[in-house]
């Protein structure tokens, strides 16, 4: 659609307070659980650098019940035109949904509703051509081709691709950095899902540092990747080092604490 943003521009934002019960968030390997005051300090540091980077920020209360709430890009996915409200795969997020619809449904006149399967937002990275869904343990076949159809409903193209095995989300190991380039571990490159984009590899052991995010002129990067920082300063990219240390202990980078968009269509 002529007139659509950059895929990396974006105006407005929804992030979540960290609630008292993140400790049991979940997590695939057990690294301790993280602290409270230090996964709000993280949390603080995020808003602070959206709204550095121009985007207005609302901030939505945090769910004592939900653990992993705070990570609002998982039930729910956003564009320009319209939201669209998923259905994760891990049992104990599926009431974040309704959790969150009152709040989409303020923001956007169309809110689509996935009406089977699961699919995580963490495993959806939108490209200009297309958006990719990777399956995973929290993204399955069924719910992946149910997106597809809601894409479709509002223009856009979905894609179907395989995340590699051992990897929670698809975008655990990507980020995309601008129109052309990504941002990508060794082993979801060696897939060729990225054939068509210029690619950045992240170094051997700091493959959690592929979870970044461009807002408009930034790159947003945890800040134990020295090497993923060094590569995108080389290659001419704006970088803020965020910290993620307590987030990582819950399986979490930096594309999932918000839900962003922008609220004109006509650039």
């Amino acid at each position: 659609m002529a007139g659509r943003p950059k895929v990396y521009q974006f105006s407005s934002a929804i992030v979540r307070q960290p609630a008292g019960s993140v400790g049991d968030g979940l997590r695939a390997v057990d690294h301790g659980a993280p602290g409270y005051e230090r996964v709000k300090a993280e949390h603080d540091a995020y808003c602070a650098a959206l709204a550095a980077a121009g985007v207005s920020v609302q901030v939505l209360p945090p769910l004592e019940g939900f653990a992993d709430a705070l990570f609002v890009e998982d039930p729910a996915l956003v564009f320009a035109e319209a939201a669209i409200l998923l259905r994760p795969g891990a049992p104990s997020r599926q009431g974040e949904v309704a959790a969150i619809a009152p709040t989409l449904r303020h923001c956007f006149e169309t809110v689509l509703t996935l009406p089977r399967g699961t699919v995580d937002g963490g495993d959806v990275l939108t490209t200009p051509d297309a958006v990719m869904i990777g399956l995973s343990s929290r993204t399955n076949r069924e719910g992946a081709e149910a997106l597809v159809d809601c894409l479709a409903g509002i223009g856009r193209v979905g894609k179907i691709l395989q995340t590699p095995p051992g990897v929670l989300h698809f975008k655990s190991d990507c980020a995309l950095l601008d129109e052309s380039t990504v941002l990508s571990t060794a082993r979801l490159a060696a897939s060729g899902v990225f054939a068509a984009f210029t690619q950045i590899i992240t170094p051997e052991g700091e493959e959690a540092g592929a979870n970044a995010l461009r807002v408009n002129d930034t790159v947003f990067v945890g800040d134990d990747y020295p090497g993923v920082i060094d590569s995108l300063g080389a290659a001419g990219y704006q970088v803020a080092a965020l910290p993620t240390s307590e987030i990582a202990k819950i399986d979490a980078g930096l594309s999932c604490m918000s839900l962003r968009w922008h609220d004109g269509i006509n650039m």
